[in-house]
């Protein structure tokens, strides 16, 4: 079990997220930095789908009732025992009644920190992730606050573990264009992959909104039946998580994994599955670039991360 100090910035229980849920409305949810996620639960002998704690910007102050093994994976979030500097990327012992907390953040968002045998909260809809707008799952569908006991696992033998997964600074999202591209004017796709990108402040699990560039133009058409009046509207359709939409033409919107499921919004593109954990640790203010790959590269990037991650694996749970 332990014992929530301080609760930190947004900080809540997530996993790998949701399958089988987002045609009935329900997002999938999880981590949004899903190798950081896998890679703290396998410095502690996790499966890498358990249950951990995210973190955004500051981590949450935790007091430890047993002793057990923890890491801390994704941005630069130094973790600290006690006040003491501890290492990133490595499992720590910590001991009962030992003291976790974090420094802030300064490359990267968010951290994923996972604690020996994973995080003890009811499964709903085959996940232990919170959906903060449906108020379900995690720890009684919420942020944690202040002062809440959370149970965990009987922890896994502790063995010294580490990896070289050191946060970049992020410049550009790889995107596909699509599915209604062809609704904007030819010179506002172009311009849209040209301009520098702002990530604004209105930004959170549910979406990131982009500022900076140049408005994007629809084209002149009749709203078909049943879709709104402005250019950007169309009849209904569903939204991929990562896809981008532009309402009004203005400040495009890229749908994360608390993100509703369909809307009356056209999507001119889809960040890559490989890069929603990028997108996941960009910062209010940072900018970057969109850059247009084929489905091909696409798939070939989600090859080299699959091989990434198994040689992790390898490396770990031998």
């Amino acid at each position: 079990m332990i014992k929530i100090l301080k609760a930190g910035i947004a900080t809540s229980v997530q996993d790998y997220g949701r399958d089988g849920t987002y045609e009935a409305g329900i997002p999938p949810s999880g981590a949004l930095d899903k190798l950081a996620y896998k890679v703290a639960n396998l410095l502690v002998g996790n499966d890498e789908n358990a249950a951990v704690l995210e973190f955004t910007f500051l981590g949450a102050t935790i007091e430890f009732m047993e002793d057990t093994s923890i890491a801390l994976c994704g941005s630069n979030m130094m973790p600290l025992v006690n006040g003491e500097e501890r290492p990133l990327n490595t499992s720590i012992e910590v001991k009962k009644g030992d003291i976790f907390s974090t420094k802030f953040a300064t490359i990267g968002l968010r951290s994923y920190l996972a604690i020996s045998g994973g995080i003890d909260v009811p499964v709903i809809l085959g996940s232990r992730s919170t959906y903060l707008l449906g108020k379900i799952g995690g720890f009684k569908g919420r942020k944690l606050e202040d002062g809440d006991e959370i149970k965990t696992f009987p922890p896994h033998p502790y063995k010294l573990r580490s990896v070289d997964l050191k946060l970049e600074p992020i410049k550009e999202l790889k995107i596909t264009i699509g599915i209604y591209a062809h609704l904007l004017e030819e010179s506002s796709i172009k311009s849209f992959l040209e301009d520098e990108w702002e990530v604004s402040q209105e930004s959170d699990r549910v979406g990131y909104r982009f500022k900076g560039g140049r408005a994007l133009k629809f084209k002149e058409r009749k709203p078909p039946f049943g879709a709104g009046s402005d250019p950007s509207n169309i009849v209904d359709a569903p939204y991929p998580i990562g896809s981008i939409q532009v309402p009004g033409g203005n400040q495009p919107i890229a749908l994360c994994s608390d993100a509703v499921s369909g809307g009356g919004y056209a999507c001119l593109a889809t960040i890559i599955s490989t890069d929603l954990s990028k997108l996941g640790q960009l910062r209010p203010a940072e900018k970057i670039y969109f850059i247009e790959v084929s489905l091909e590269q696409a798939l070939a990037e989600r090859a080299k991360f699959k091989k990434r991650l198994l040689d992790i694996k390898a490396k770990l749970v031998s």
